[in-house]
């Protein structure tokens, strides 16, 4: 008699599983007992499959495992069902985020370019989506590894256009504009918890060896988005002025609602975050992202690397001076230097997925980093507008090369159990040093141009190539203090 006869399916598949012979052995005799060895995976799978259920869920209901795909074609990871809802729900969300960005900077300009105080009151719109990155990223870590993750992220993306909607309302009733930033406070609040929980979820929807290639096409999204985001906002605005005080409120609206079709997307997604045993929330459970990170060479070798790199690297913010007094060129000009960056990654992007993976990730990275210093101090001393034009473009492809190996060693080296909080103490380091970076290339300027009795064109000049040749020492520093990073070889 079948000793497994009436138990539940995942007590029989055990059953099974134990009794099955160990398929990566070599071929027994004939008398020879069956290996009772089982495979890892196999055993996680059926955990999983056995873990506590909800009262509405049966074995049948539970998701199937991510799809496996021909790695050798470039474009295989679009069979994955998953992964391509939420590639589509990330294009259509960050595209209402850069379209709400561009949109909010020109509205509040406008409404404080009489006053005395309009640069502040732009300052504070990257302070106040700061503020709630540094007290909330521990917490969103600890919750992303404890609670379901698509349903964080489903959950704090509907926050966000709750939060657009109330910026859309206070732009049409011409409300206060301090009203403005309580609802960016919400909302970068969201943020903060959804990114943690967006990073550590992609990496179930995908199988390992696709994860590169999986960071690779969601780094397009964002770029392709940068490209057409603030184009897309700028006709909006140019074409309802003529018919309403409020024309930025309808790209507030469009926000909002690409903000909800991300949610209906990721809500078709199969994939479940299953947390088997939830941690309380205490302060050791809370560095346990910091304490992972630090003892991870590669991976603290990585977030520093890319962090310095960020921060002293920030020419960007200088383009506008660029563009007026070095370049010559106008509004038209600026918006081509500023789409330089983003149309070198998509490049790069379509480049990485028609070849191999890499096979030296590690000296990739140092090489791509080393390769932006370059790029950025040729575009510091740079006076022809084709030339700057084309080094923003390199700075852009090689970034791309650097943010695929970071996020992808990220991920892949760190259990899934801590991936909530790892994520969020990189989510914290990169995302401050892209605003204080601007800070930095924004402040070189001014030390060392008007402060000092010289023009605000060699101030922009001495910050860009100092800022570059800080980058290139970086990437020879973080070399000689994580040799694992140039060791470290296939990114798979």
């Amino acid at each position: 008699m079948d000793r497994s006869a009436g138990l539940q399916p995942g007590v029989t598949r055990i059953a099974a599983l134990f009794n099955a012979p160990d398929r990566r052995s070599a071929p027994q005799s004939q008398d020879s007992r069956p290996s009772c060895r089982l495979d890892p995976r196999e055993f996680c799978a059926t955990l999983t499959i056995i873990a506590p259920m909800h009262e509405t869920e049966s074995p049948e209901d539970l998701p199937p495992p991510p799809v496996k795909t021909d790695d050798k074609h470039p474009y295989a990871i679009f069979q994955n069902r998953d992964f391509k809802l939420y590639l589509i729900g990330r294009l259509v969300a960050v595209l209402g985020q850069q379209m709400f960005t561009m949109a909010l900077g020109w509205e509040i300009y406008e409404r404080t370019c009489q006053t005395p105080y309009s640069a502040l009151a732009l300052g504070l719109v990257g302070l106040t989506l700061m503020v709630p990155m540094f007290l909330f990223t521990l917490p969103a870590g600890h919750i992303a590894d404890n609670y379901n993750r698509k349903r964080i992220i489903v959950l704090m993306t509907a926050v966000m256009a709750a939060a657009s909607l109330g910026i859309a309302v206070i732009s049409a009733l011409q409300a206060p504009i301090y009203w403005i930033y309580v609802c960016l406070f919400i909302s970068g609040t969201a943020r903060t918890f959804s990114w943690a929980a967006n990073a550590a979820f992609l990496p179930a929807l995908v199988d390992r060896k696709d994860f590169p290639r999986a960071v690779n096409w969601n780094a397009a999204m964002f770029q392709l988005s940068c490209i057409v985001g603030p184009a897309t906002a700028g006709a909006i605005i140019a074409a309802m002025s003529r018919h309403t005080a409020s024309p930025a409120a309808l790209v507030y609206v469009f926000n909002a609602l690409a903000s909800l079709v991300f949610c209906v997307l990721i809500g078709m997604v199969r994939r479940e975050h299953t947390v088997t045993v939830k941690e309380p929330m205490t302060l050791q459970a809370l560095l346990t992202g910091f304490k992972f990170v630090y003892a991870s060479k590669i991976i603290l070798g990585v977030i520093t690397l890319d962090m310095f790199a960020v921060f002293l690297g920030g020419a960007t913010a200088l383009l506008p001076i660029y563009a007026k007094e070095i370049l010559l060129v106008g509004p038209g000009g600026l918006g081509f230097l500023q789409a330089a960056l983003p149309m070198g990654s998509v490049l790069c992007v379509f480049i990485l997925n028609h070849r191999p993976p890499l096979q030296k990730a590690g000296r990739a990275m140092l090489w791509a980093v080393a390769a932006f210093g370059l790029a950025t101090v040729g575009f510091g001393f740079s006076k022809w507008y084709w030339f700057s034009f084309f080094m923003l473009f390199i700075c852009g492809a090689v970034d791309n090369v650097s943010v695929v190996v970071r996020h992808s060693l990220v991920q892949m080296l760190t259990p899934d159990d801590k991936r909530g909080r790892v994520s969020a103490v990189n989510n914290l380091f990169i995302g401050t040093s892209n605003e204080l970076g601007g800070f930095e290339s924004g402040t070189v300027a001014q030390i060392f141009g008007p402060t000092l009795g010289n023009t605000i064109v060699a101030g922009a000049v001495i910050s860009a190539v100092s800022g570059g040749v800080g980058t290139i020492l970086t990437v020879f520093a973080v070399a000689l203090i994580w040799p694992e990073i140039r060791r470290y070889g296939k990114l798979v």
